[in-house]
């Protein structure tokens, strides 16, 4: 490389074009997916990781950084194509670069308050400590930031936050992230294994608690695979594709990894707090990033009235997404929205912003405005609505310090997981922040039981597991056209009753039927029509186990909404308005019984240690 292009102008152009490593002559796929000593079954990994994203791959990084573990990071997409890449915003911690005045006990504190005195507060404890030491390692690593004349990259101030203590590159800062760590992984030699489909986690055993492995369909050959691993960690985001049209989540974004934790005992903690973008467009649900409303842009109503002012006197736009997702649906149903039924909204109005900051900062915001809305923001405003965002459940990390879960040899990471950190409502920048702080974590736990344990798993169990699901491709995929509904069939059934019953407000009565309409559907997919019985790239049964897993997803939502009998932070009930600390200061852990298929919710204590619950302003 010439002296005239230094590594991080490379980066930082690479990032921008949206080509990086992956498209290059530095990384080729040779048709390769899968490394050839999978294939032959000849290796058994001492840390697997599933899911390609940030907290993925920080976690294969922190598990390789011991030289004698075989890491693999097994994915259904291509590395470099992740849920993570989709994050706009940038990355929270405490630094002191723009403002010296900040502090961790603020940033801690923020996010309590913001996730609305869910969270765990000694786990946002440890988490706001490490997280200012991830930008910088970030830094380290290449992260083309935006930076300050000085030199130091820039900071901003996102919504329910006190400083501005976001790094950022422009508005496409998770897409940056997952190229630099991708990059080092390939850098430190660990493995990749893509395009394959996880369908699940292998036990044995008396009580069925010994990790055998992953089974994994390779989307490429149709064949089955099993990989054997002393220790999995379940890095898959999360489930926005429960409401379609009505997330900002990627097409993959299916609740694989909860599924499968919750088939071997995880249980899924807080379903039931699912956080609604406020600014989705309104005709698809694409995200218009938060970084918009932090560099100034207003919301107004078909009157051209700035709403927020009355929602939120002193925050305004920058109040907590909740709050201001509830804004939009509420001047939405009071008439005073644009457009009807799903796709109706308010207006996003950037034109207050210079032209030359929105090409400077909002560049992918503008140019999504104008492919899928065909609206240049610097000139006329842009039709907005609440869009299924972020999951702050997920599965149970039972120990925060570690990344383990209940069952031993896996561990959790990232949006599938719950710390619980988020709470009832993650802040603006923090879920980029929570991905490097515990994907690190998981990966030295990962590593360190790897290290402690021989493989103990049943190679017999994981070929009878290959079999199983070989079966049931084979019996799924050859049933006749017109033996039931199809897949879009059903999950558009899904969409309709999760956005309408269990979406930005709920009440009893809707919950309810949600429950009984959920589990007819569930009858319907037991029979469902797939249509494809081809091998090679055979997509629609790949969506077949993808709805699958999203019905059991929303059976989960809906059952943790109707137990909890009010209203914090994602999660508004219309028949019970108020925060009920009283009764409700508890995370909901819901299991599923694999026996009966029911399902069954306990209780868990959020952890206090000095900031005591009090009402949430903005």
């Amino acid at each position: 490389m010439s002296k005239e292009i230094s590594r991080r102008t490379f980066i930082k152009g690479a990032a921008a074009a949206g080509v990086v490593v992956a498209a290059g002559s530095y990384f080729t796929w040779n048709g390769n997916n899968i490394p050839e000593k999978v294939k032959k079954g000849d290796i058994t990994y001492d840390v697997l990781i599933i899911g390609s994203g940030g907290a993925g791959m920080r976690a294969a990084l922190a598990a390789a950084e011991n030289k004698n573990l075989k890491v693999a990071v097994m994915t259904k997409l291509v590395p470099t194509r992740s849920a993570s890449t989709m994050a706009q915003g940038g990355m929270n911690g405490v630094t002191g670069v723009s403002d010296p005045t900040d502090t961790v006990e603020s940033h801690v504190f923020d996010t309590i308050k913001g996730g609305d005195y869910l969270c765990d507060q000694d786990a946002v404890e440890y988490f706001a400590e490490r997280a200012g030491a991830n930008i910088y390692e970030m830094d380290y690593m290449g992260y083309p930031y935006n930076r300050q004349k000085d030199g130091c990259f820039h900071q901003r101030k996102m919504g329910g936050h006190s400083h501005p203590r976001a790094s950022y590159f422009e508005d496409r800062a998770g897409h940056a992230m997952v190229h630099t760590l991708f990059e080092q992984c390939l850098e430190n030699g660990i493995d990749f294994i893509s395009e394959c489909q996880m369908l699940e986690i292998s036990m044995s055993g008396e009580k069925n608690d010994q990790l055998n492995g992953v089974i994994a369909m390779d989307m490429r050959s149709g064949n089955l695979i099993g990989v054997p691993a002393k220790s999995v960690i379940i890095a898959t985001g999360g489930y926005g594709r429960v409401y379609w049209i009505r997330t900002s989540n990627p097409y993959s974004s299916t609740g694989d990894g909860i599924v499968a934790g919750m088939n071997v005992g995880i249980p899924f903690k807080d379903p039931e707090m699912v956080q609604f973008h406020p600014t989705g467009l309104s005709a698809n649900g694409v995200l218009l990033s938060e970084s918009s409303r932090a560099e100034g842009a207003q919301l107004k109503n078909k009157n051209g009235e700035r709403f927020m002012e009355k929602y939120a006197p002193e925050k305004k736009e920058l109040a907590t997404r909740d709050i201001v997702a509830r804004a939009i649906a509420t001047e939405i149903e009071q008439g005073r929205g644009v457009g009807e039924g799903i796709h109706a909204g308010v207006y996003m109005d950037f034109t207050v912003i210079p032209a030359e900051r929105i090409r400077e900062r909002l560049g992918q915001v503008a140019d999504l405005s104008k492919r899928f809305a065909g609206v240049d923001i610097t000139k006329e405003p842009v039709l907005i609505a609440p869009t299924c965002h972020y999951s702050m459940g997920g599965l149970e990390m039972a120990d925060f310090h570690t990344g383990e879960s209940r069952v031993p040899g896996i561990y959790v990471a990232g949006e599938c997981s719950c710390v619980s950190v988020h709470g009832a409502n993650r802040l603006g920048a923090n879920s980029l922040s929570e991905v490097l702080v515990f994907g690190h974590t998981a990966g030295d736990g990962a590593a360190a039981y790897a290290k402690e344990h021989n493989y103990a798993g049943s190679q017999d169990k994981l070929a009878q597991d290959c079999q199983k699901w070989k079966d049931r491709f084979e019996e799924v995929t050859s049933r006749p056209e017109g033996c039931g509904k199809t897949v879009p069939e059903i999950r558009d059934a899904m969409v309709n009753t999760m956005w309408y019953k269990a979406g930005v407000y709920r009440q009893e009565d809707q919950l309810n039927q949600a429950t009984q309409e959920l589990k007819a559907l569930e009858e319907e997919y037991k029979h469902c029509y797939v249509g494809d019985s081809s091998h090679v790239y055979n997509t629609a049964f790949e969506q077949y186990i993808e709805l699958g897993n999203l019905l059991q997803i929303s059976h989960a939502i809906v059952q943790g909404a109707l137990a909890r009998k009010e209203s914090r932070g994602g999660h508004s009930r219309r028949d019970f308005p108020k925060r009920d600390d009283k009764n409700f200061l508890k995370h909901t852990l819901i299991f599923k019984d694999q026996k009966t298929g029911e399902y069954r919710a306990e209780y868990k204590d959020v952890v206090i240690t000095k900031y005591q619950p009090k009402e949430r302003k903005y």
